[in-house]
């Protein structure tokens, strides 16, 4: 089976020589070369052409801007951001995926060994996520890293609520992670000011998530903000889970709330979009909406399920419009999803079954 090819590119020898032993933990990757700069990058591609680029943003010679539009410009490559992801440089991550980086990921430390292992789940699977944007590409290979958790690990199943106070509320509850990005901001474009209040989980590290939810924010009709623990869901208002937390639904009479805590890696993602959807299903049930989107892997598709057996009218995001059709592919397999629609469709959809 062919394996994943990457070039590292990190002005950092120490940060060249982590990732290195990040990807050695998975037999399906293989390291074709490292360099320093873009311009070393340039040599070592005339004589092999990687499968995905990681990419640092500030290095000399020339950053990692430049060089990414030079790239897809002249010889489109899939592209992974690999950076310190500071507030200072969050335009600059923006810019990165406009420019058409498949995904960002923070540059690896030296840490515990818990770390390392939850390092090296993440980085790998996002790498192997970006190969598979090419239409050419094999499906990835499972990880063997780590045994997967599924949402048991952060909240139990439970029965949906059937005698608390009754309210016609909606929420709609979103999940999403390779191509996400764009698809998200196109979804939420699209919503009109008193659309119902809306959670959103993006596999997004830590702080990304505030600085794409304050772009969407001036970039949208509605509010979108990085979810606070207990901030309400409400009316032309989308909630986005903050990097490296998970965040639950919850109810209080007819008051839908959120709830941010640590939690192990749940479906080896945190956030994760089953907790999400698992906890919909116990607080909303049929009063919820559920949607998933482009992205590799099944994270969501348990929860999905639970969902649609919870009343939930769920949504799956087609195969043509999605940059990866894992997550949406596995939730239709399961049998928890009503309808599957392309993505420009999907606002449309749940704004009218939220005003049936």
């Amino acid at each position: 089976m062919k394996k994943t090819k990457v070039l590292i590119v990190d002005d950092s020898a120490l940060v060249r020589q982590t990732l290195q032993q990040l990807f050695a933990t998975d037999s399906s990757i293989e390291i074709v070369g490292s360099a320093g700069d873009p311009f070393a990058a340039a040599e070592i591609m005339k004589r092999v052409v990687p499968d995905v680029i990681t990419l640092d943003i500030e290095m000399p010679k020339m950053d990692g801007l430049t060089f990414l539009r030079k790239l897809m410009t002249q010889h489109p490559v899939p592209v992974v951001i690999c950076s310190t992801l500071t507030e200072q440089g969050s335009d600059a991550y923006m810019k990165a995926l406009e420019y058409g980086a498949v995904d960002v990921i923070t540059k690896p430390k030296i840490g515990t060994k818990k770390f390392f292992e939850e390092s090296s789940i993440r980085v790998c699977d996002v790498v192997k996520a970006a190969a598979m944007t090419r239409p050419s590409k094999l499906s990835a290979r499972p990880m063997t890293v780590q045994p997967k958790l599924t949402a048991d690990a952060v909240l139990p199943k439970s029965r949906p609520r059937t005698t608390t106070l009754q309210t016609t509320e909606k929420v709609v509850l979103v999940g999403a992670s390779t191509g996400g990005t764009e698809a998200i901001q196109g979804f939420l474009q699209s919503m009109p000011l008193d659309c119902p209040g809306i959670a959103i989980v993006q596999h997004m590290p830590e702080k990304f998530t505030a600085a794409f939810a304050s772009r969407l924010d001036t970039i949208c009709r509605i509010t979108v903000k990085e979810a606070r623990d207990g901030d309400s869901i409400l009316r032309g208002q989308a909630l986005i889970a903050p990097g490296n937390k998970h965040m639950l639904l919850k109810r209080s009479g007819a008051r839908y709330y959120v709830e941010i805590k640590d939690g192990p890696l749940v479906s080896r993602h945190r956030p994760s979009v089953d907790v999400l959807f698992r906890s919909g299903a116990s607080s909303a049930g049929k009063n919820a909406v559920g949607v998933i989107m482009t992205g590799m892997g099944d994270d969501g598709a348990k929860g999905m399920k639970e969902m649609h057996d919870a009343g939930t009218y769920c949504i799956a995001q087609d195969e043509a419009s999605c940059v990866v059709f894992g997550m949406p592919q596995e939730a239709i397999k399961l049998g928890g999803v009503d309808k599957i629609i392309p993505l420009k469709n999907i606002p449309g959809a749940v704004v009218n079954f939220c005003n049936r």
